[in-house]
């Protein structure tokens, strides 16, 4: 039970609960991204290149003979990935480039605001003043 227990205090953890949201968003924008880039960039891509579908590109190593297929090396499928992992990876870094920059000036903003409050005196500074103030009444 004690296994059991620790497991549970472990997986409840406020870190692996928003890594496990972060990993199913992750999925479902991968599967975004690869559609967007499968079906809205690749086919002009592929009109410019002469009506190349990069999907369908591949080198046959050895023709299927029988019931054994054919043994090919599917590097168009392959470019596919790519492109998907560059979009993908301009597209978090962009993200986290705009995130940045939202903080920045949320930070700059709190600086402001407490750049402009006047500074609070210091003990001392009371101090002397209420002794100031003292000296100023005895002397009248």
């Amino acid at each position: 039970m004690k296994w059991l227990s620790e497991f549970k205090k472990f997986a409840m953890r406020g870190n692996v609960v928003d890594m496990a949201v972060g990993i199913i968003i992750g999925a479902a924008f991968g599967k975004i991204v690869s559609s967007l880039v499968s079906d809205v960039i690749m086919p002009p891509i592929g009109v410019l290149l002469g009506g190349v579908d990069f999907s369908n590109l591949a080198v046959t190593i050895k023709h299927a003979s029988g019931d054994t297929p054919a043994v090919v090396i599917a590097y168009g499928k392959f470019l596919q990935t790519i492109i998907d992992f560059i979009i993908i990876a301009f597209s978090i870094f962009a993200l986290v480039k705009f995130m940045n920059a939202l903080k920045s000036k949320a930070e700059t903003a709190a600086e402001t605001a407490e750049a402009a409050k006047p500074a609070e005196p210091t003990k001392e500074e009371q101090l002397l003043t209420e002794i100031r103030d003292l000296l100023k009444d005895k002397k009248q």
